[in-house]
């Protein structure tokens, strides 16, 4: 695929990183106000863009899923275009191979690691999360990272992950047309079960703007540094 390098892109994409499309009703949830046992921190070192992200549907299009009820994806984003080139290949992207970390503590529960990646622009519908890991970090709270490069993550199921340890790679397996983060928290230890959970990070900056406690929205750069 060859967009044009502005601002305009940054819409195309987030229609484009929808998990399973942008026309569903958002679904209702108990916990609009619950409030993160985990303290989380956010799972990147570097300025990322939060394309989805909020508690309704026309911030985060992930409200009508009920497992991905707050989820939030981010890329990296330079002179408004989250590619350089023409976006032909994954390399193009400034997130590709970008290192992700353990947001909290716990125990890896489910991963997949083997799923090959796409070609930007193509997806793989029939592996919806791509490569990713599920964290256990106790209290019925578990982060779900996806779309991970092929063989990138470093661990395997029962193994014990502490915060900030390095995970694995960004990648665009799955259900994903360019390289990007998928990240929500849910309150059971399976891919695509149970309710999605509000995920409050802490210590990062929004905007430039330093946040003690919040939950990531759309169109927000984030860092913490």
């Amino acid at each position: 695929m060859t967009i044009k390098k502005s601002t305009i892109y940054i819409s195309i994409c987030a229609c484009m990183l929808c998990l399973t499309g942008c026309e569903k009703d958002e679904v209702p949830s108990n916990y609009l106000d619950y409030q993160t046992i985990a303290e989380l921190e956010l799972p990147f070192n570097d300025a990322w863009f939060v394309v989805w992200g909020g508690d309704n549907l026309n911030d985060n299009h992930h409200a009508s899923l009920v497992d991905q009820r707050f989820a939030i994806d981010v890329v990296q984003i330079e002179n408004g275009s989250t590619f350089m080139g023409n976006g032909t290949q994954n390399e193009d992207y400034f997130c590709y191979g970008d290192p992700l970390y353990a947001p909290e503590s716990g125990q890896i529960v489910e991963m997949e690691n083997s799923v090959s990646e796409n070609v930007p622009g193509e997806t793989n519908t029939n592996q919806l999360f791509g490569n990713y890991v599920i964290i256990d970090h106790g209290n019925e709270e578990y982060s779900v990272l996806a779309h991970f490069m092929k063989n990138s993550i470093n661990f395997n199921t029962g193994d014990f992950v502490t915060k900030g340890q390095l995970i694995g790679l960004t990648g665009n397996s799955g259900n994903s047309t360019e390289p990007h983060l998928h990240y929500h928290l849910q309150n059971k230890p399976s891919i695509g079960d149970g309710e999605g959970l509000p995920a409050q990070f802490r210590n990062y900056y929004a905007n430039d703007t330093f946040i003690s406690i919040g939950e990531p929205l759309k169109n927000q750069t984030i860092r913490t540094n």
